[in-house]
């Protein structure tokens, strides 16, 4: 392949406000990361916050399909103004070829001194060097005297993510909703180019993790004040600001109360990985492996088998922290009534206060075509598989949306 092709991604970026609302006519400038003076190209963001989705060049697909000396992605740079807030700037954006990459941008209010630190973007890990994982037991001990667990799984609200070593005081802690911090490290560690399969074989390895550190208070056992590290030798790579890519969104909001387990074990699997080139990790999962176990056809199950063993199976929790109801465990559609349906249409009305594109419904608990096309509306802002019915995606998206608008999740156990 010439090294000189050029293949192009997409970028669209939302703008909000510190309270969660959509920012409406800011201006975006867009330049390359090595000529940031440079603008490319010049847009505003719509009445939902979200610039037009941009086609931007980006190196050919091959360069993610397998470990090279040539960088996959391209990073970009934009800086955002907009009336009544102190502009941003983010630099290293990443764009892969045939992707989507999602922006978001949260602008403060503006402040007397006008001074701000432009988020800058760390490379990916897949492309330059991170320590490798530390070994843990995959299984920790629960028995120790005075250990703090869980009775049972529960998916958190929030992850307190320490970014840096654990003994690094001088770190700052972060409160990040757990579907968005599963959508950053995944899109940190992992190229959105590789086979659904594989993701999702990844993206479960990541979510089991986290669940093991939430479940045995890891660190709040050692005197830590946090959930979780950023650092790739004691847990994942998360970095602040980071590109979020749409294919694995998509995965992450499908199986987001999934993790991994074996027999007669409580705990989620501490499901350790490294990237299978730099790195060799016997028994654990091969991040380059995994892409081509994907590559020949193995889907997400027989993958994780084929790494962390035969017995290990995809277990479930209902029970998840910070959203009004758990997914009535059947989709709403057309003719649907009753309890789940009335709340979907109060948590709409409440979303379109923010997000005005999505049009008022009776509040009623009759699932008809108003409420359908308000489904619609909602699932195309936030680029969800457009289908008008309240699946289990769309039913934790609307509730995470909710939360965030509404700010009752203060008030929520």
């Amino acid at each position: 392949m010439d090294n000189n092709q050029i293949d192009n991604g997409k970028l669209q970026i939302q703008v909000l406000s510190n309270t969660n609302y959509p920012i409406n006519n800011s201006t975006i400038e867009i330049s390359l990361r090595s000529t940031p003076n440079q603008i490319l190209e010049t847009v505003n963001s719509d009445n939902n916050g979200f610039s037009p989705i941009l086609d931007l060049p980006a190196p050919p697909l091959d360069y993610s399909m397998s470990p090279t000396d040539n960088q996959p992605y391209s990073e970009y740079n934009i800086k955002i103004f907009a009336q009544g807030f102190d502009e941003e700037i983010i630099s290293g954006i990443q764009v892969f070829p045939g992707e989507l990459s999602e922006q978001t941008v949260i602008l403060s209010p503006t402040s007397i001194t006008g001074v701000y630190n432009p988020i800058v973007i760390d490379a990916h890990t897949l492309w330059e060097y991170f320590p490798p994982k530390i070994a843990e037991a995959d299984v920790k001990p629960i028995n120790e005297y005075g250990e703090i667990v869980l009775r049972n799984v529960v998916i958190p609200e929030t992850i307190v993510v320490h970014d840096g070593a654990p003994s690094d005081t001088t770190a700052k802690n972060y409160y990040v909703p757990y579907i968005d911090y599963i959508k950053n490290v995944a899109s940190c560690e992992i190229y959105s180019t590789w086979p659904k399969e594989t993701i999702k074989a990844n993206i479960l390895a990541i979510m089991s993790f986290t669940l093991n550190r939430v479940y045995t208070e890891w660190y709040r056992n050692k005197g830590y004040n946090f959930t979780i590290t950023s650092s790739t030798a004691f847990d994942h790579k998360w970095t602040y600001g980071q590109t979020i890519f749409d294919s694995i969104s998509k995965i992450a909001d499908e199986i987001f109360n999934n993790f991994i387990s074996k027999p007669n074990i409580k705990q989620p699997i501490l499901t350790q990985y490294c990237d299978g080139k730099r790195v060799m990790c016997p028994n654990w999962l091969s991040q380059w492996g995994s892409k081509y176990l994907g590559d020949d056809g193995l889907s997400y199950i027989d993958i994780l088998r084929y790494y962390y063993g035969d017995n290990v199976y995809i277990n479930q929790s209902y029970q998840i922290s910070g959203i009004p109801a758990s997914y009535p465990g059947f989709d709403l559609s057309i003719g649907s009534t009753g309890d789940a349906v009335l709340q979907i249409q109060e948590q709409l009305n409440t979303i379109s206060n923010a997000y005005s594109s999505i049009k008022k419904i009776s509040a009623d608990g009759i699932y008809g075509p108003n409420t359908a096309n308000a489904v619609k509306t909602f699932q195309n802002i936030f680029n969800l598989p457009i289908s008008s019915i309240v699946d289990f995606p769309t039913w934790y998206k609307i509730s995470q949306i909710y939360v965030g608008v509404s700010k009752i999740g203060e008030n929520i156990n």
